[in-house]
């Protein structure tokens, strides 16, 4: 029965997520169709690339897309995985059909170029970024990026960066200098956005805390921000003193307020901060201080 029940679970779990995707596949569309490509504004990428050889060859935008990323597809399948290249072949197939849907639809913005390219922008970046977060993807080039940044000393954002120049490079022969410009500037837009769809608005980071009162300090976080901390044992280089190292996670708005506690109980202490992509498990859950 427990067998059963966690299938239906995870069978549900997968149609949410394909239903996700579908749903940021349109979202993207809406946002190229009705705001960036009636602007004369694109996209970077493989969508960029199929809206320019629609715009030279009166190709459908549709087709286009679907057809260059076939060897992105392949790339993720062998590089990521199939499921990764089920929901990424879902999401194009959705953008795909939402494009020629709504070629026709009349755009909700003309002419304003600032607002055009932070619209779209966001709109677009809505979308692939609810894509990515279920696990699939809209648009190819960033397979591409994983796989060369696998084989050369380069990082994949480099080679994302370095392969959308010459995307934007092609624009400019449609849509003119500034079309190109707007266009990068609607698509680094975009790529914030879908950084905080993928991560979440209020995000966490982990705070590590070498202090000559280390019980002194977790109590004091515990009490007053109700977040529970671990402890390491560190030994300095130099010195050679044995340390408690505090780890502690907590979520950016809480940022300023363990500051506060740090600097309040030892103003010498040493910390170090970074930034977490997700937390899972654990203790992490906020108690309640009131």
């Amino acid at each position: 029965m427990n067998n059963i029940k966690k299938q239906k679970s995870k069978t549900l779990k997968i149609i949410l997520r394909g239903l996700a995707i579908i749903i940021g596949g349109f979202i993207a569309a809406y946002g190229l169709e009705t705001v960036l490509i009636p602007n004369n504004v694109s996209d970077g990428g493989v969508t960029g690339l199929s809206i320019v050889g629609s715009e030279l060859f009166g190709l459908p935008l549709g087709a286009l897309i679907a057809i260059i990323n076939i060897p992105f597809i392949w790339l993720g399948y062998q590089q990521i995985g199939k499921s990764f290249a089920f929901f990424s072949v879902l999401g194009i197939a959705s953008l795909a059909v939402s494009t020629t849907l709504m070629h026709h639809m009349p755009a909700i913005i003309k002419g304003d170029t600032l607002l055009v390219t932070v619209v779209g922008g966001i709109i677009l970046g809505f979308g692939m970024g609810l894509a990515l977060r279920n696990g699939g993807a809209l648009d190819g080039i960033d397979m591409l990026a994983v796989l060369l940044s696998r084989k050369l000393p380069f990082g994949t954002s480099d080679f994302i960066l370095f392969l959308n120049l010459f995307v934007f490079i092609f624009v400019s022969t449609v849509f003119g200098f500034q079309g190109a410009i707007l266009s990068a500037i609607a698509y680094y837009i975009a790529s914030k956005v879908i950084h905080i769809v993928e991560e979440g608005l209020s995000g966490s980071k982990t705070f590590k805390i070498i202090t000559t009162q280390p019980e002194l300090m977790v109590e004091t976080i515990r009490d007053r921000l109700g977040r529970s901390a671990t402890y390491n044992e560190v030994l300095g280089g130099y010195s050679k003193e044995k340390f408690k190292e505090i780890t502690c996670v907590i979520n950016r708005l809480e940022d300023s307020k363990i500051k506060e506690i740090i600097h309040e109980i030892d103003e010498g202490a040493f910390v170090t901060v970074y930034d977490v992509a997700e937390v899972k498990g654990g203790n992490f859950r906020k108690r309640n201080i009131h």
